[in-house]
């Protein structure tokens, strides 16, 4: 992120008001349940960071206030299924609040995406949960009776459509006679691109990284149509399918675990398009951010050492 003379707090508010126009979107598509993910997800995120910070002995109003916890339960819960049960975004916000941030020492300090990590977690642990999503418009009383498991609403939920293509694509099926475009996640991603462009304009985060990861989508996605006769998604469709913009402006740009160069930051997005792509064409998930961001922020360290600007006046 640029140094734009904000206060964390105020960097993290600039964030989330950006998430607005896409979480409105799947709002319209898909109702009331991303909003009670939030919800819940903010809850246990505020709760959970007050207990931990409290145990180090370090002032608990400090760190709730400044907004990264919040954040983090933000990013996560618009990331999983709206229609998941309650306990897991509340599983998932713990996770990552633990293990992604106290236990290095808090905010600044983690070498890894605590939202991704967390959903990292939850898609390896509760796969059934976690790849169940609503395909109809949910009331709040039925997003409210799913989300607490008072009643199953089977009817409604269903596969996203970059899964669904995925394994009709696996099953030998034509990609011609598949529907592989999706009217409300291109809608959904469109929102987090205007978001995302905000940011940018506030300077808030570099446009290194979201072009970066954008171009390695493409690169890659272009290569895999061009060397490999098996039928794949077409590439325009990975930039408009599954969550691909939230990932490239929001997920990937992470200030504390992404790459701090200038080279650094296109090498680092590029390769994360790159395996974004590469986890969704061959691997065994649907959408490959999450385990795309975690293994970048492995090679960060690496990255900035060997990218780092040369000083004035030495070879």
């Amino acid at each position: 992120m640029h140094n734009s003379g904000l206060s964390t707090n105020q960097i993290m508010r600039q964030v989330i008001y950006a998430l607005v126009l896409g979480v409105s979107a799947s709002y319209v598509f898909f109702g009331w349940g991303i909003i009670i993910q939030i919800l819940l997800g903010t809850a246990a995120a505020l709760i959970i960071e007050a207990l931990f910070v409290a145990l180090r002995g370090r002032s608990v109003l400090e760190s709730i206030s400044d907004g990264s916890a919040v954040l983090t339960a933000v990013l996560l819960a618009i990331s999983i299924p709206s229609i998941a049960p309650w306990w897991i975004v509340v599983m998932g916000v713990a996770f990552a609040i633990i293990f992604g941030k106290q236990l290095y020492g808090g905010l600044g300090n983690n070498p890894f995406n605590p939202a991704m990590l967390g959903y990292a977690f939850l898609l390896v642990s509760y796969p059934l949960q976690m790849t169940t999503w609503p395909v109809d418009f949910l009331s709040f009383s039925q997003a409210v009776d799913e989300v607490f498991n008072l009643l199953n609403f089977d009817a409604v939920s269903g596969a996203t459509r970059l899964d669904s293509v995925k394994t009709s694509l696996s099953l030998g099926n034509d990609i011609a006679t598949l529907q592989v475009h999706s009217t409300s996640q291109a809608w959904i991603n469109i929102g987090f691109l205007v978001g995302g462009v905000y940011l940018l304009a506030r300077k808030i985060i570099f446009w290194h990284i979201p072009v970066a990861v954008l171009s390695g989508i493409l690169a890659m996605a272009l290569l895999i149509a061009m060397f490999d006769s098996q039928p794949h998604l077409p590439v325009q469709n990975h930039l408009i399918l599954g969550g691909t913009m939230l990932g490239a402006f929001f997920i990937a740009t992470d200030p504390v675990s992404a790459s701090t160069t200038p080279k650094g930051r296109l090498i680092y997005g590029f390769l994360i398009g790159v395996l974004i792509v590469v986890i969704r064409t061959y691997g065994g998930y649907p959408d490959g951010i999450a385990f795309a961001v975690l293994l970048m922020n492995m090679t960060v360290p690496l990255i900035d050492h060997y990218t780092q600007p040369k000083v004035f006046g030495r070879p």
